[in-house]
């Protein structure tokens, strides 16, 4: 299950992780303990979300875009 929509909308595992995000630079580790998906699903989502231009990996780590910190901040 993709955690990015073909209409370019998050799905809940993929809300829940750019929520994560949203906190600042995380692992997949960290990301996986804080939303309780398992890690096949964050690396999964992870490549789509960046992918989508929403998230970009950094330093061990993964951090939002501007893009993706928008999409957060306009989620209900």
């Amino acid at each position: 299950m993709p955690c990015i929509s073909p209409d370019g909308k998050p799905t809940e595992s993929g809300k829940k992780m750019l929520l994560a995000l949203h906190k600042g630079n995380r692992s997949p580790e960290n990301i996986a303990k804080e939303t309780g998906l398992p890690m096949f699903r964050v690396r999964s989502g992870l490549r789509d979300i960046v992918a989508a231009g929403l998230a970009e990996q950094r330093s061990g780590g993964y951090k939002l875009t501007p893009k993706g910190n928008e999409l957060v901040g306009s989620m209900p």
